[in-house]
């Protein structure tokens, strides 16, 4: 039988206890109702997301894993009002896509309330969307100020272009815009040590955080001893890439279906096959590259062709126009939509690397026909596209002038 002074000292804690769960369901969450959780140190100056900090203060919090907009937002308004957010502004933004670690802000009231007049969520590192609490909800979508910066950079080949930025520290976005500007042009297969680049691009910053490089300006890509310029023109429908006397640097075809790689075997008439170990033609290259690597339409055309071919294994073949057709094969998968009878764009991607069918690693054997028969991909000639019209080359000529100037400048 329990003692009388033990059995007080259990009523008191259980007293206690009960206190403790009832300060917690009701008291807690209406402190955090008025007083919304700091996740940064709070600002309250200047002005931020184009709102203005006279009185108020904004402190910003990331989306934690597995965070939906009610966790986040519960604590400040009513759950009538998140409802009404879910339902009724899924046409400006669906909150069901917040991604994990996005950034976000409260901006509140600097006195004791600290009451939540906006909440902001950071879509991306342009865009953001609104929810104005003040009076009726309002939601809106809005863009920071974007600057750009031109600047400069060069490089030469020691064994790849890849190499290269990795080895003289520049951005490698910059290499993948530089390859897509001379995709037609300069064989990146083929560079050969001591090749070498100049260029002039625009790097764009948002709070004063570099986020990226919008587009390449002007640049100059010496390769097999030749000068390849290259400047951005825009006519007034859609920008493009010119060489010094207006004509354009795209083309029909690509110079090669994927980026980055090496090429393990070309055309020829006599190859040893790998795996049957005998001597027969390979009317094809070869391009060794990890598996996954996206491989893309060399140009415009209808799918003819989408399964598996045998020793080819997984395969796509195009048909380009009436004279030229491509292949494609060893792949590991294709991209959505691929199907035949379906047109594909220029560079859109279409397939993976793989190594299906004979194959010893992963790579893609890319062909290239010309009336039914195959034909060297790394010796196709494609015509370009249209020129800088003769209307606006007086323009041209003005802004190349200066851009040409500033590149030969760069040392």
């Amino acid at each position: 039988m329990l003692k009388p002074t033990f059995r007080i000292y259990s009523i008191i804690s259980l007293i206690v206890v009960m206190t403790i769960v009832i300060l917690i369901a009701f008291w807690i969450p209406d402190l955090l109702k008025k007083n919304p959780p700091i996740r940064s140190k709070p600002i309250s100056s200047g002005m931020v997301y184009k709102i203005k900090l006279d009185s108020l203060q904004v402190s910003y919090g990331t989306v934690a894993n597995n965070e939906n907009l009610s966790d986040i937002l519960s604590p400040v308004v009513s759950g009538q009002i998140i409802d009404k957010i879910a339902k009724e502004t899924r046409e400006i933004f669906d909150v069901r896509k917040l991604h994990t670690g996005n950034r976000y802000a409260f901006i509140t009231t600097r006195d004791t309330a600290h009451k939540t007049l906006y909440f902001v969520y950071e879509i991306n590192q342009i865009d953001f969307v609104v929810y104005d609490f003040r009076d009726s909800l309002n939601v809106y979508k809005d863009k920071k100020r974007v600057n750009r910066l031109i600047k400069s950079a060069q490089g030469t080949i020691t064994s790849s272009l890849w190499n290269c930025f990795i080895e003289n520290r520049l951005d490698i976005n910059l290499g993948l815009a530089l390859s897509d500007v001379y995709a037609w042009n300069v064989d990146f297969y083929g560079l050969q040590k001591g090749d070498h680049f100049k260029v002039i691009y625009e790097e764009l910053f948002v709070d004063k955080v570099m986020i990226g490089i919008d587009k390449i300006l002007g640049s100059v890509f010496t390769s097999g001893g030749k000068d390849y310029y290259a400047f951005y023109f825009d006519q007034g429908v859609n920008g493009s890439y010119f060489d010094e006397n207006g004509q354009s640097l795209q083309r029909t075809f690509l110079k090669a279906p994927l980026k980055f790689s090496r090429i393990s075997s070309r055309f020829s008439k006599a190859r040893m096959h790998p795996i049957l170990r005998i001597f027969r033609p390979h009317f094809g290259v070869d391009y060794s590259a990890p598996r996954g690597t996206p491989v893309v339409a060399l140009g415009d055309g209808r799918v003819t062709e989408v399964g598996w071919h045998g020793g080819f294994g997984r395969y796509i073949g195009i048909r380009h126009n009436s004279s030229f057709a491509t292949s494609y094969a060893h792949l590991s998968g294709y991209a959505p939509g691929i199907k035949p009878g379906n047109q594909v764009k220029q560079g859109e991607i279409i397939g993976f690397v793989g190594s299906s069918g004979l194959s010893t690693g992963a790579h893609l054997d890319f062909r290239v026909y010309q009336n039914g028969k195959p034909t060297d991909p790394l010796k196709l000639v494609s015509p370009p596209a249209t020129p800088v019209a003769q209307s606006s080359m007086v323009q041209f000529q003005k802004l190349t002038t200066g851009l040409k100037l500033k590149l030969d400048s760069i040392h």
